[in-house]
């Protein structure tokens, strides 16, 4: 990439704004609640923004921009299965949520089944979730490596640092203000992008010498792209950042239109990716996938657009990794720590959530490292397919069908269909999507425990009339 002076002020002072408005922000939370959820006092705006902001991370950008690169437009399906997923949840579970007035799913999951649930929904989100995370990690070690020249060691101290300033103080409430403003530089600059990438390949010969798959949306297999589209849906439900920007909601009806946002905001995203990603194939297919759309911005557009979207690009990296680490945070901190080591004090409560995402932080640069030049979107498949495999189905029956399961068969279910779910994306190759392999076991074990509370359901009813 042929990185100039301007290009780095140009990058460097977006980065800062963005972060240094959530940093003066963050000054007014004071408790862990004002951190997790943000006082739950947030409108519209904010809930989109924390919404959006997370999701539209490595995988909407970096990682669209590197699957488009060889299969056009079907890699249009994560953002635009993000903004279904985010309207399904507006419309069928924010109030619900919000509701409750709790900050966690296993807290919810808690309430329905107990709190041996609680615990294991809080271990398998945040594995799933820390997945999505090493999804933004990936391209953000790599980008920073390639524009400062630093080794991915030392690129991954500096993501550290920039992902602190931008969620590590402020929690939920740096997350939503960020969002709002990283979303609007990636409006402005990604969508002017895009169209000039559009602009200037059509029409040409390397236009007419695209296969015809790759205008399509299955162009990878109308199967295939299906299941990404459900796994998408159903990981972003299960998904305990999302949730919290739902439970941080001034009001039920606030959640639900915060989700309809985001999902307007989230949707269209993905095209200007996708275009960029065709581009570079035709004039630049000798670039490193992951870095297609970086050396696009740098290499192929003007020098302030260029930068502004990188600009954008750091900090939606940034963001994914800080929206999702406060989420696995809030859940260890909440549903593990607080109960093993008991407790009580707000501040020491707070304290324990700030480490518990720095800790998530670190470990997913490391795993990053790790995995080195792995496909972005793969690892945000594989943790929509682990989170929603073993929790999907019994968190949707205590939202909508509450009280038909029996406590012991839903966490032999959570545990056995997780299982079956990773076995299935790592060491046996099945037909079927990982994602499918844990809802259709989720079921079968299931079943019995919908009989089983049938029964217990039915001998309490019989008590209560004999006590009559």
């Amino acid at each position: 990439m042929n990185l100039t002076t301007l290009h780095a002020i140009i990058i460097i002072a977006t980065v800062a704004l963005v972060i240094g408005i959530g940093i003066y922000h963050s000054r007014s939370v004071k408790s862990a609640a004002g951190y997790s959820v943000g006082g739950r006092s947030a409108g519209v705006p904010l809930v989109a923004g924390g919404i959006a902001g997370t999701v539209v991370g490595g995988g909407a950008t970096v990682g669209t921009a590197q699957l488009a690169y060889s299969f056009g437009l079907s890699a249009w399906w994560f953002t635009l299965g993000s903004g279904i997923a985010f309207i399904i949840m507006g419309i069928f579970y924010a109030k619900k949520m919000r509701g409750t007035g709790l900050e966690t799913i296993p807290q919810f999951l808690a309430l329905h089944y107990g709190e041996k649930a609680e615990e294991l929904a809080s271990i398998i989100s945040s594995i799933g979730i820390l997945f999505s995370a090493v999804a933004s990690t990936l391209p953000g070690i790599e980008i920073i490596a390639n524009l400062t020249g630093l080794s991915p060691e030392l690129s991954a101290i500096v993501l550290i640092l920039l992902v602190i300033g931008y969620t590590f103080f402020g929690g939920m409430k740096s997350a939503g203000i960020g969002g709002i403003l990283k979303m609007g530089i990636i409006w402005f600059s990604l969508f002017i992008a895009g169209f000039e990438a559009i602009y200037f390949l059509h029409g040409t010969p390397e236009w007419a010498a695209i296969p015809a798959s790759h205008f399509s949306l299955f162009g990878r297999g109308i199967e295939p792209s299906l299941a990404n589209l459900f796994s998408v849906i159903v990981g972003i439900i299960c998904t305990q950042t999302y949730v919290q920007c739902i439970f941080s909601a001034s009001t039920p009806v606030t959640a639900s239109f915060g989700c309809f946002a985001a999902a307007l905001i989230v949707i269209p995203v993905g095209l200007p990716n996708v275009a960029i990603g065709m581009y570079m194939h035709a004039f630049d297919p000798d670039v490193l996938p992951i870095l297609v759309l970086p050396t696009y911005l740098i290499n192929h557009t003007s020098t302030f657009i260029g930068g502004l979207a990188m600009g954008g690009i750091v900090l939606s990296l940034v963001s994914g990794i800080g929206g999702l680490s406060l989420g696995i945070g809030t859940m260890v901190a909440r549903d593990i720590i607080t109960p093993l080591f008991s407790v009580k004090d707000d501040h020491k409560l707070l304290v324990l959530t700030k480490l518990s995402v720095l800790a998530v932080m670190i470990l997913a640069c490391i795993i990053s490292i790790a995995n080195r030049g792995s496909e972005v979107l793969f690892w945000n498949y594989l943790s929509m397919a682990l989170r929603g495999g073993g929790i999907f189905i019994p968190f949707s029956m205590a939202v909508f069908w509450p009280g038909h399961l029996s406590k012991y068969w839903t966490v032999a279910s959570m545990i056995i269909s997780t299982g079956a779910a990773l076995l299935a994306a790592t060491l046996i190759k099945l037909p079927l999507d990982p994602l499918f392999v844990g809802l259709i076991v989720s079921v079968i074990v299931l079943i019995p425990g919908i009989r089983r509370k049938k029964v217990e359901n039915a001998n309490d009813w019989g008590k209560e009339e004999i006590l009559k």
